[in-house]
C-alpha cells in the first residue's frame, strides 16, 4: 500500500470539491460499511449495537457524524460526543435526523461515562490530516477515557475505529505529540488514499487499515 502526504491527499481532493463531488457522503459511507461488517464479524449485528462517536470541529467530525446517521438508520443505538469547538452543522443534523443522541456533559461527567461503557463501537473522529500535534481539552480527556475502558475490556469489545487516522498523530510521520492521548484502533478507515504517517506509526496504535475509494484516483 502506498503512502500519501496530506498535501498530496489535499491536492487530489481539490478539483473534486470545486466541482461538487460528493466527498463526505462517499467516506462516511464506507465508514459505516466497515463499522458495520467489523461488528457483524465480531457477532454483534449493527442493529443491536451502541456506537459511541468522538467528534471534532472539521470534516472529520463531519464524516463521523454522517457516518453516525447512516448506523443509527441501520437500527444502531448512536451517541455522540462533540468535542471541539463547533460541530458540523449538516453532519449533526443528519445525525440528530437518524436519531442519535448528543452527549452533553463532559467527558468527565456521568452521560460520557455511560456511553462509554456501554459502547460495543468507538469512532474516533476528533482531528483528520489537518492536525499536527496533541489533542487539546475536552478531546484529550475523552481520550484518555476511551483509552482506559479499552484497557479494562475483556475480549474484543469495545472495538476502536479511527477515521481517516487515529487523532493526535502526524498524518506525514506517524508521530504523536502524546502517545498517552492516543486512542489506538483496532480499525482505521481511511478515506481515498492511505496517508504516510500510517505507514509509519506504531502498528498497534493503527490497527488493520481499511481503504475507502472515494474518488480521489490515486494508486493504491
Amino acid at each position: 500500500m502506498h503512502g500519501y502526504t496530506a498535501d498530496e491527499v489535499r491536492a487530489a481532493e481539490a478539483p473534486l470539491l470545486a466541482a461538487g463531488v460528493p466527498l463526505m457522503a462517499r467516506a462516511a459511507s464506507g465508514l459505516a460499511d466497515a463499522v458495520s461488517a467489523e461488528l457483524s464479524r465480531l457477532g454483534v449485528p449493527v442493529h443491536e449495537a451502541r456506537i459511541l462517536l468522538l467528534v471534532g470541529s472539521g470534516d472529520n467530525g463531519g464524516d463521523t457524524l454522517h457516518a453516525g446517521a447512516l448506523l443509527a438508520r441501520r437500527g444502531a443505538d448512536v451517541d455522540y460526543a462533540p468535542l471541539g469547538s463547533r460541530t458540523h452543522r449538516e453532519g449533526e443534523a443528519a445525525a440528530l435526523a437518524a436519531g442519535a443522541t448528543r452527549i452533553d456533559d463532559s467527558p468527565a461527567g456521568p452521560e460520557f461515562r455511560a456511553a462509554l461503557a456501554a459502547a460495543d463501537a468507538i469512532l474516533d473522529g476528533i482531528v483528520g490530516i489537518g492536525a499536527t500535534a496533541g489533542l487539546r481539552e475536552p478531546a484529550r480527556t475523552a481520550v484518555v477515557a476511551a483509552r482506559e475502558r479499552v484497557a479494562e475490556r475483556e475480549g474484543p469489545l469495545p472495538a476502536t475505529f479511527a477515521v481517516d487516522l487515529p487523532s493526535g498523530i502526524h498524518p506525514d510521520t506517524g508521530e504523536a505529540a502524546e502517545a498517552d492521548a492516543v486512542l489506538p484502533a483496532d480499525v482505521t478507515v481511511t478515506f481515498g488514499a492511505c496517508k504516510a504517517g500510517l505507514l509509519r506509526a506504531d502498528l498497534a496504535v493503527v490497527g488493520r487499515i481499511e481503504l475507502v475509494d472515494i474518488g480521489l484516483g490515486l494508486p493504491a
